[in-house]
């Protein structure tokens, strides 16, 4: 029951990058074509030719970032379920930051759905008793089956989730980013507060916001007429480092 709990959570991911926000669906079908078929060969193509104008390249470093996703128990019987935490430790990301100002700059993530981490002991530790429980591996990689499996996520079908800013405002170091979300075939668009620091030196950037999981065509699980369920809104926290 552990493992099925999960269900689609991931929905979030993503990557990414709104506080109580409810993302509206993308108005140009030709600009979500191009975000759901995106690779992470061509955006390094991309910024490559980017890095050649005037401004400069940031790229994400995986190894020193921080991707987590909260994923919430629901339901009449909540505390006979867990409460789940997510990672993305492998993505390829890249900022642009140009002469004229970080508004004026862009970004990219992207990340395999099948590169995720599901409840790593580490990455719950320190959050507190809701989530101090452990899952054995036969749990975690059951939920991971199910999760990405046929009946939910079709990560074999839909295997990439792609982040990309549309436009920034602000100045340092607070920032909003308007930014498109594409994942299991559709494309969303939502506003993302941002804490940036570093530039034009090295880059950081934080921030958290909310997704639902029906924004994006996912119905949370629900078990024994929802007594056991997952809660549609999942939490998202982040802390990018470029160099």
């Amino acid at each position: 029951m552990t493992g099925k709990l999960f269900v689609s959570s991931c929905c979030v991911v993503a990557s990414a990058l709104l506080l109580s926000c409810t993302p509206a669906p993308v108005t140009s079908p030709a600009g979500g074509a191009r975000l759901a078929q995106g690779t992470s060969t061509g955006l390094r193509a991309e910024y490559a030719a980017m890095a050649q104008t005037k401004g400069k390249v940031f790229k994400l470093d995986p190894d020193k970032s921080v991707v987590r996703i909260y994923v919430f128990r629901g339901g009449r019987a909540a505390r006979a379920g867990h409460n789940h935490v997510v990672s993305a430790p492998h993505f390829v990301g890249f900022y642009f930051f140009p002469v004229s100002g970080a508004s004026d700059g862009r970004f990219d993530l992207e990340f395999r759905l099948d590169q995720l981490e599901i409840d790593d002991p580490a990455a719950g530790s320190g959050l507190g008793s809701a989530f101090a429980s452990t899952l054995s591996s036969e749990d975690r990689e059951g939920t991971r089956r199910h999760m990405l499996g046929a009946d939910n996520l079709q990560a074999d079908e839909f295997p990439l989730v792609r982040v990309h800013s549309v436009r920034i405002v602000g100045e340092a170091p607070k920032f909003a980013a308007d930014i498109q979300v594409a994942m299991h075939g559709q494309v969303r668009e939502l506003w993302v507060p941002l804490t940036v620091e570093g530039l034009p030196d090295h880059l950081t950037v934080a921030g958290s916001f909310v997704l639902r999981q029906t924004d994006f065509g996912a119905k949370p699980y629900a078990v024994l007429g929802g007594l056991l369920a997952v809660q549609d809104e999942v939490v998202i926290e982040f802390k990018l480092f470029g160099a």
